[in-house]
């Protein structure tokens, strides 16, 4: 991606903006786990016990919030506008990783991502509203950074 179509970084960019986030859990000898981040209460368990979204269901959750997060920060620099964005997310994990069989990993080999951007703007502009989405979404790059496959398809839906 050519520098000169990133938007400009919306904070002062020779000043570190550091921010520590913090979260607390307790697991009482099961797979639930209780989790507190700032006052909301979230609960991860796996599929057999079912009182919450596995953590991988999470990571994936993660994933979609964070890129909505990000959509809306770069249409608001770039007076993108837009209406409504449906995100989903499919991920293939290799259960045996994480029951220790050596060699395969632990987390996600791929995640499939279907984005629906509900918007009038030009392919031009949501080309762009992509490209500055992808360079700077956290979760998205934390999935990439780990070797995972990402198959991200755009779309651009007429409201």
């Amino acid at each position: 991606m050519s520098g000169d179509d990133l938007l400009p970084p919306s904070v002062d960019p020779t000043k570190a903006a550091l921010g520590i986030r913090r979260v607390s859990a307790r697991n009482e000898g099961g797979t639930r786990s209780v989790i507190m981040v700032r006052d909301h209460i979230l609960v991860t368990d796996e599929k057999e016990t079912n009182t919450g979204p596995t953590p991988l269901e999470m990571t994936l959750s993660s994933l979609l919030g964070c890129e909505g997060v990000i959509i809306n920060r770069c249409a608001e620099a770039m007076r993108f506008a837009y209406t409504a964005v449906d995100l989903s997310a499919d991920g293939e994990v290799d259960q045996r990783g994480s029951r220790g069989v050596q060699g395969v990993r632990p987390y996600f080999n791929w995640v499939k991502m279907r984005i629906r951007v509900h918007t009038e703007e030009s392919e031009e502009r949501f080309q762009r509203l992509i490209r500055n989405v992808e360079y700077r979404c956290p979760v998205m790059n934390l999935f990439r950074a780990a070797g995972v496959e990402m198959d991200v398809r755009w779309e651009r839906v007429q409201p």
